[in-house]
């Protein structure tokens, strides 16, 4: 099941739970926009090359639409509509005040320089510009992109609309970024696990964690500039990495970790500081003398009671979900549990923080960078941090008190808890059958 069908299948289970409407549940599910653009760039060497660049905006009742712009040689317009439909769901689980989008470019940057990948993205902002805005739609990083990819694509929108600082978040600090962004959405994974292991009266310390991490962006002439490559390399598996740091700093033991280049196991725990010293310095993980080499393929279903998939989707799937030992799974990754495997887990007992809760820390933090940016009043890091644990902290509370009244588990929580906040707006706002 791919991804837009997985996710309208959970959309159309909270929808059934929450007895909304017919007519309203399918105009929730229907994207408000979607954009399909070419984008034809010189290469450095002389060629032209053409991509296919992608913006779901999906729903608006509830504020401007918001989510991250990727870059990847799988994107299409299925993997785009379900995440734009996810950032609808999450936004509102999250309870800030936004709607869902996405948006994505077919393309592997790692085979780009830097120039080629500034390029590609002012050509992608020259399309979709009059479609974005401060009050309209707030793009962010995603996966292959990062706060230099925001950067210019700033640059590029306020070639038009006049220097717009909240029109994108998730940018360098001296261009208007927030504080604390960098970790958001891996501190954001420790404050929603700290909550769901406290139901269960558990803390952290002590306990054995497994986290699958993303490290997949290498700029294609890595001796260009140091510090664009440093911009460049910032942001990817930085969801993974930042868990792990935090996670072990709050007295976790990671216990195993992978890449795209390898995987490295020590049943005594891992020294992350070291072993990220390591991936920084070596582009990626293969070769860290700190612990044994695993093959990657068999991390997810190593021993231990915390699994946090933090990179691709769908990697947790029918085959290999009966393998899966792991006490607590928390999605850090965009729909990595696929809806077979959600129910083989379930029937094992296994306890899954899904995405649209466990990962929205990122989206909460880009939210206080908006903030920021149209007060023109920046916040120091403690704040933005002390803001981030608490809505995190209600959004679990929130999701739990949904299950309790819809008897239904974690996931149907965020769900119903998602669609009911969306629901709601759209009649405010005026909706008619």
């Amino acid at each position: 099941m791919n991804a837009l069908a997985a996710t309208s299948r959970n959309f159309k289970q909270a929808a059934k739970l929450l007895g909304l409407d017919s007519k309203l549940e399918k105009s929730l599910l229907i994207p408000f926009r979607e954009i399909k653009v070419e984008c034809t760039i010189p290469k450095d060497d002389g060629t032209l090359a053409s991509y296919v660049g992608f913006r779901v905006q999906h729903d608006n009742a509830r504020g401007p639409m918001k989510g991250g712009i990727r870059y990847h040689h799988e994107v299409d317009p299925d993997e785009v509509n379900a995440l734009a439909q996810l950032m609808t769901w999450k936004t509102a689980v999250a309870n800030i005040p936004y709607g869902g989008a996405k948006g994505g470019i077919g393309c592997s940057p790692g085979e780009l320089s830097i120039s080629e990948l500034e390029r590609l993205t002012r050509v992608f902002t020259q399309k979709i510009h009059d479609l974005i805005g401060i009050h309209t739609d707030v793009p962010a990083p995603d996966m292959g992109t990062n706060s230099q990819t925001m950067a210019w694509i700033l640059d590029e929108y306020s070639k038009f609309h006049g220097y717009s600082p909240a029109v994108v978040t998730g940018k360098p600090v001296d261009l208007g970024g927030s504080l604390g962004r960098d970790a958001a959405t891996g501190r954001g994974v420790l404050f929603a696990t700290e909550a769901l292991l406290a139901e269960h009266g558990k803390g952290i310390a002590g306990q054995r964690f497994v986290i699958q991490i993303l490290f997949d962006f290498f700029p294609k002439k890595p001796n260009d500039d140091p510090c664009m490559l440093c911009l460049a390399f910032q942001g990817f598996g930085n969801v993974g990495s930042w868990a792990a740091q935090l996670i072990s700093e709050a007295g976790g033991k990671v216990i195993a970790i992978s890449d795209v280049t390898g995987a490295v196991k020590n049943s005594n725990g891992l020294d992350i500081t070291k072993l990220m010293k390591h991936s920084s310095e070596n582009r990626g993980i293969k070769g860290f003398d700190g612990g044994d080499a695993i093959d990657p393929r068999s991390l997810l279903t190593e021993e231990c009671d915390v699994l946090i998939p933090a990179a691709l989707g769908g990697v947790i799937n029918k085959d290999n979900a009966n393998d899966i030992k792991a006490k607590y799974i928390i999605e850090a990754a965009n729909h990595p549990t696929d809806p077979e495997a959600d129910e083989i887990l379930s029937k094992k007992g296994v306890l899954i923080l899904p995405d649209i809760l466990a990962n929205s820390g990122g989206v909460t933090v880009s939210y206080f960078e908006w903030v920021q940016n149209i007060q023109g009043f920046m916040w120091d890091e403690e704040k933005v941090n002390t803001e981030l644990k608490t809505y995190m902290t209600r959004g679990f509370r929130d999701v739990k008190e949904m299950c309790r009244s819809h008897h239904c588990d974690l996931r149907m929580g965020a769900f119903t808890l998602g669609v009911n906040r969306v629901a709601r707006a759209t009649v405010l706002r005026g909706w008619e059958a």
